[in-house]
C-alpha cells in the first residue's frame, strides 16, 4: 500500500509517498481501507519534532523507521481482529490513531473507531475525531446558561467549541481575526471579538469558562475575564510556548497556580473513546454540529495540507480526500 512516511525531522519536505506494507488487525482491532484523513497541527508539530519533547514519542535522534504520518481518517471496514464484534466488513467508520492515518489502509483498535454519520462525507467525518473531542473534553461540566469565550474560534477546535457550547446551551464569545467574524456567528456565536482591533482581555467582561486554543495571553490576563469560580481551559495554542517544551510550561504553572485561586485553572487532555465519537456523531445527526472544512487536498498533496496548517491560516479543517 502507499502512505506518507518520515525519516527524519524537519520542514513537510521531509514527508515522503512510499511503499509500505499493509497492516494486519490484531485483536480488538479493524483494517480500515482510509477514504479520508484530517491534517492537525499534531501532524505538522511531529514532522517539525516542535516543541522537541515529541521526540520522546517519535523517536529521540530520528522517527521510528516506518512511522506514517496522521491521526484522524474515516473509511470503510476491510476486515476484523478476533474479538471484535461492533463492526463488520463494509461498515463505515471514522476515528483516530496515533499514527498511521495517511495511507490506503490502517489499522485501527475498535475502541478509538464510531460508525460514520450518514449525514456527512469521508472527508467531513475524517475532520471531527481529534479537534470535536478536543472541543468536547474542553466543555466538560459547562451548564446550559452559562458564558463562554474561545480565543481561537474559527480554527479546527474553536469551531467544534462554538458550536458545541450553542448545542449545550451556553452563551458563547468568540475571538477572531476581521474575515472570520461572520464564519463565527453563523456557527451561533452570539458576540464577536476581532482580535485585530480589540484585547479580550481588557474589555471588562466576566466569562464561566475560557477555552484558549491560542496560547498568546499570559495566565493573568486570562484570569482577569473569569467569574470568581470560573474555568480556564488551555489546549496548547500553536502561538504559545517554547521550542523544548511548547505549551507544557504554561500548563505547569497553571497547575501551580490552581491550587492557590478561586479559579480553576486546567490543561485540557482528552482521551479518544468510541463513546465520545459516537456522541458526536449524535450530535451531528440532530444538526446541532457540522464540520466546518476550510480546504480538501487530493492524497498526492499531503506537503501542501501540511504547510497550509502550519501557516494557521487555516478555517475549520484541512482534510485530504480521496485516499482511496
Amino acid at each position: 500500500m502507499k502512505g506518507w512516511v518520515w525519516d527524519r525531522y524537519g520542514s513537510p519536505d521531509v514527508v515522503e509517498l512510499q511503499d509500505v506494507p499493509a497492516p494486519e488487525p490484531g485483536p480488538g482491532e479493524v483494517l480500515v481501507r482510509v477514504h479520508a484523513a484530517s491534517v492537525n497541527p499534531y501532524d505538522w508539530r511531529h514532522v517539525r519534532a516542535d516543541p522537541m519533547i515529541v521526540r520522546g514519542v517519535a523517536g529521540l535522534r530520528r522517527p521510528k523507521p516506518g512511522s506514517i504520518l496522521g491521526a484522524d481518517l474515516a473509511g470503510v471496514v476491510e476486515r476484523t481482529g478476533a474479538g471484535v464484534t461492533a463492526f463488520q466488513p463494509g461498515d463505515e467508520v471514522f476515528g483516530v490513531v496515533k499514527l498511521g492515518a495517511f495511507a490506503e489502509y490502517a489499522r485501527v483498535p475498535d475502541s478509538v473507531l464510531a460508525h460514520k454519520p450518514a449525514a456527512l462525507s469521508f472527508e467531513e467525518a475524517a475532520a471531527m475525531p481529534m479537534a470535536g473531542l478536543t472541543a468536547l473534553a474542553a466543555l466538560q461540566g459547562l451548564r446550559a446558561g452559562q458564558r463562554v469565550l474561545v480565543n481561537g474560534a474559527a480554527g479546527g477546535i474553536g469551531t467544534f467549541a462554538v458550536q458545541l457550547a450553542r448545542a449545550f446551551g451556553a452563551q458563547v464569545t468568540a475571538v477572531c481575526s476581521t474575515r472570520n467574524a461572520a464564519l463565527v456567528r453563523s456557527l451561533g456565536a452570539e458576540q464577536v471579538v476581532d482580535y485585530t482591533r480589540e484585547d479580550f482581555t481588557r474589555l471588562g467582561e466576566r466569562y464561566d469558562l475560557l477555552i484558549d486554543l491560542i496560547g498568546n495571553q499570559p495566565l493573568r490576563r486570562m484570569r482577569r475575564v473569569l467569574a470568581p469560580r470560573g474555568t480556564l481551559a488551555l489546549v496548547g495554542g500553536m502561538a504559545g510556548g517554547g521550542r523544548v517544551l511548547g505549551p507544557l510550561g504554561q500548563f505547569a504553572r497553571a497547575a501551580v497556580l490552581d491550587r492557590l485561586v478561586g479559579q480553576r485553572l486546567t490543561s485540557v487532555s482528552w482521551q479518544p473513546s468510541g463513546e465520545s465519537l459516537r456522541r458526536l456523531a449524535a450530535l451531528v445527526e440532530a444538526g446541532r454540529v457540522r464540520p466546518v472544512l476550510d480546504r480538501t487536498y487530493p492524497f498526492a498533496e499531503v506537503r501542501e495540507a501540511l504547510r497550509h496548517v502550519e501557516s494557521r491560516r487555516a478555517r475549520g479543517k484541512v482534510v485530504i480526500g480521496g485516499i482511496a
